[in-house]
């Protein structure tokens, strides 16, 4: 686990997950990992970020969106179809999360239930 140095009460953890995420859009599997890295951040809920070999690139369009947080970095985002700004990464982020570089992250990943 990577903690960020707390900041006013803020913190930020980056773990390698075990967690099956899987990510669907209009009925198509867009990105699907068993080896997502899990980030927890202070106020926010969790988020997965995938590795690119897990995500069909094939389906993103660059957007022209791009986002500033104070404690990972500068956020570039892509589109799906019907999607807009859906998936974002962060191609140079503050060096106290750079496990996240170069991963993607996506509103609406499912955490898939491993069979019992």
């Amino acid at each position: 686990m990577t903690p960020v140095p707390a900041h006013r009460g803020h913190r930020i953890t980056v773990e390698p997950g075990t967690e099956h995420v899987r990510v669907v859009h209009d009925g198509r599997v867009v990105a699907e990992s068993r080896r997502p890295l899990v980030l927890r951040e202070t106020g926010c809920p969790v988020r997965y970020y995938l590795p690119p070999e897990d995500v069909r690139a094939d389906l993103l369009t660059p957007s022209p969106t791009r986002t500033h947080c104070p404690f990972k970095g500068d956020a570039s985002y892509w589109s799906l179809p019907g999607g807009e700004d859906a998936v974002w990464a962060y191609r140079e982020p503050r060096e106290e999360v750079a496990a996240i570089r170069g991963h993607l992250c996506f509103y609406g990943t499912e955490v898939v239930p491993e069979p019992a």
